[in-house]
């Protein structure tokens, strides 16, 4: 991967990005992403924020050689401290990280987020929580999409400013996922419930305590909601 050529999960994540956005890329690596957004004509300015010196280094460099140091500001910063007023950055993009250390940055500095209509974020894992955390901030999900690569499952959460309500299904699935079961999503989903048989195996050994059956209780109850969602 590189500058020209984006993994297919960040190719992805840059497909949904407005023609014209201020980008601010958050946890930006190599910042691969927005330089191949410049390059393109997507995006017309950048910041490329890293909160590590090694890999904030990296995206340094990568910009410099690039040829895009006027276009694309690197900052070492916290989360969304990378993102000044002046900036005035209109859609962020937060990929490769678990959904509750995405949720984590995005309440460390709301008020990075008053300029920006779009959130575009790719957790690792846990989506879910990034959906609860659009309900309470009135964010509604516009988009969603999910894709393998290299045998594993990625989901991606484009978000922006409004009020929608969900199903307890659609937040832990994704509505527009659920709709559309795709082979991958549905394989996903047959992955999540094979785990959660095997625990439910395991603790059906253990001792009866009220805290065992109350996590009995809580993954019949999720198996359940799955095998409906996919019928």
């Amino acid at each position: 991967m590189n500058a020209q050529k984006l993994s297919k999960r960040l190719e992805t994540v840059a497909s949904f990005v407005p023609t014209g956005a201020v980008l601010a890329d958050i946890g930006s690596d190599h910042a691969y992403l927005p330089c191949n957004l410049v390059h393109k004509g997507i995006v017309s300015r950048a910041i490329a924020g890293e909160v590590v010196k090694g890999p904030y280094e990296s995206a340094v460099r990568q910009v410099r050689t690039e040829g895009l140091s006027e276009v694309i500001t690197v900052r070492l910063a916290d989360g969304l401290a990378a993102i000044h007023p002046e900036d005035k950055v209109n859609t962020v993009t937060i990929a490769g990280m678990g959904g509750p250390l995405i949720v984590s940055i995005l309440e460390n500095n709301p008020e990075s987020l008053q300029s920006v209509t779009r959130l575009i974020l790719q957790p690792n894992i846990h989506a879910k929580a990034i959906r609860e955390w659009a309900i309470r901030n009135g964010w509604a999900i516009h988009d969603e999409a999910i894709l393998e690569e290299d045998d594993k499952i990625y989901e991606i959460l484009v978000l922006q400013r409004g009020q929608e309500s969900y199903t307890e299904a659609e937040i832990l699935l994704g509505k527009k996922l659920m709709a559309e079961k795709s082979p991958v999503f549905m394989q996903k989903w047959a992955r999540e419930m094979a785990n959660w048989e095997r625990v439910l195996q395991s603790i059906e050994k253990a001792e009866a305590t009220s805290e065992i059956e109350t996590k009995r209780a809580e993954l019949h109850h999720l198996i359940a909601l799955v095998q409906e969602a996919l019928t």
